[in-house]
């Protein structure tokens, strides 16, 4: 049987280094996004690359849920999960299944990040409010907080980090989670050339960004919306 992590975030979370950190890992197979095509079918983002996405990706809701839940070929099965890929009205209780984490970052960081790449952002889009409601479901489940943690922590120290993380889910940690390959992996979502360049490029985390410049108005009142969302989880970290 494999353990089946489900890693929570919002976009630029450092969720693809976070990915390839465990799919480095020998015993660990990794899994980009699953739910993107879907959503993109779904709820109808315009996003880069939106009609090669739809093409090379399942859609169907059903068998990306049997898919995420059943057994993988490698002891770790790793799913890089965006949580607002995860649309109201479509039944999230097979999550509860699943060895849950939730990879936070604070949402100045985030926006700062997410609109140099593309400009139109909403709350929605950063999956603040999303992410907060899978980690009660979560939480309510197991009468405890699942794992969370936060990239500040993760860029600081991301060897003891990582260990606390690894031994929350119930699994070692394994000295190969500190650096991979530079360059694209075979487990890249086909939107990778829009999205990894700056990942593609490193070898292990880097260090923490200086603090973000201020935000234009309009981005900082989407900040102030998501804010109250990171402090519920923040408190929670590892």
């Amino acid at each position: 049987m494999s353990t089946n992590i489900a890693m929570w975030s919002g976009p630029r979370n450092i969720s693809t280094a976070m990915m390839y950190s465990f799919g480095n890992r020998p015993d660990c197979v990794a899994w980009d996004e699953p739910f993107y095509a879907f959503s993109l079918v779904h709820h109808g983002n315009d996003h880069p690359m939106r009609d090669e996405i739809i093409a090379a990706d399942e859609s169907d809701w059903d068998r990306l849920v049997a898919r995420c839940t059943a057994p993988a070929a490698r002891p770790v099965f790793y799913q890089k999960h965006m949580t607002h890929h995860m649309l109201r009205g479509w039944d999230r209780s097979w999550i509860r299944g699943l060895t849950n984490a939730f990879l936070i970052r604070a949402p100045e960081r985030v926006l700062t990040s997410y609109t140099k790449k593309w400009s139109d952002v909403t709350l929605r889009d950063i999956g603040f409010v999303e992410q907060a409601e899978i980690f009660d479901m979560v939480a309510d489940h197991l009468g405890s907080a699942p794992p969370v943690v936060d990239t500040d922590d993760i860029l600081i120290n991301p060897r003891a980090t990582l260990t606390r993380l690894c031994e929350a889910c119930g699994i070692p940690f394994d000295e190969a989670m500190l650096s991979w390959p530079s360059g694209p992996k075979p487990f890249d979502g086909v939107w990778a050339p829009h999205w990894y360049n700056a990942v593609w490029a490193s070898t292990s985390f880097g260090a923490p960004p200086p603090e973000p410049p201020p935000l234009p108005a309009h981005l900082q009142k989407i900040a102030d919306e998501a804010r109250p969302y990171y402090e519920r989880l923040r408190q929670y970290k590892l």
